[in-house]
């Protein structure tokens, strides 16, 4: 039965991602996902008037599944300051994820032509993270609102590092299966982030 509707739009938009990722924003026709998604370029348009459309829809879809996989903090532990190391562990694996991987290298591609596009990726793998982790340390652990702002942003930026340039160059290598939250104690050190957010938000000391 032919995909109608929804369906049809889910269907294209997941082709799309795949095509954008292995071809890149610039060698990806909208011919050629048309061909790929098994639709008509009259249907593909119908839904997607532009290529730029289909990428910005694309970025959308990414920041819904992205978020599905991700949750809040407060979801990973009850006791507040593991449920952030757990939060920050949790986006250390999904960034090794070829999925994920690829697609910062494609909105690193194309900041400088589609600015609007690359920031909106930024801001659904980077801002919307760093805002709910912020969001937890505020509710959570009692920070002001701008001091947790600036934890969230210092931690992130720690936990990332080496791990994320890595992956951009390929020097590590990117996990094809999207990583089991199951194995987030295996994947990665959550002990080397407990340290991190020590260095960060430092335990009050004894008056």
């Amino acid at each position: 039965m032919a995909r109608r509707g929804q369906e049809l739009r889910e269907h294209i938009l997941d082709t799309a991602k795949l095509a954008f990722l292995e071809d890149g924003f610039e060698r990806t026709s909208m011919d050629a996902i048309a061909a790929r998604a098994e639709t008509s370029k009259r249907s593909l348009y119908a839904h997607f008037p532009t290529k730029d459309a289909l990428f910005l829809a694309v970025v959308e879809r990414i920041r819904v599944l992205f978020g599905a996989r991700m949750r809040t903090p407060a979801e990973y532990s009850g006791q507040p300051s593991e449920a952030v190391v757990q939060y920050c562990g949790r986006f250390v694996q999904l960034l090794r994820w070829s999925s994920v991987a690829r697609m910062l290298r494609l909105g690193i591609a194309e900041a400088d032509r589609l600015p609007d596009l690359a920031a909106g990726l930024y801001d659904v793998l980077f801002g919307i993270t760093v805002r709910d982790l912020a969001s937890h340390l505020a509710t959570a652990l009692g920070l002001a609102a701008d001091k947790a702002e600036v934890v969230a942003n210092e931690l992130i930026g720690l936990v990332i590092h080496p791990t994320l340039p890595r992956l951009l160059f390929g020097v590590e290598p990117l996990v094809d299966e999207m990583p089991e939250e199951a194995r987030l104690a295996t994947d990665v050190d959550l002990d080397r982030i407990r340290r991190l957010l020590h260095i960060v938000m430092p335990p009050p000391t004894a008056a």
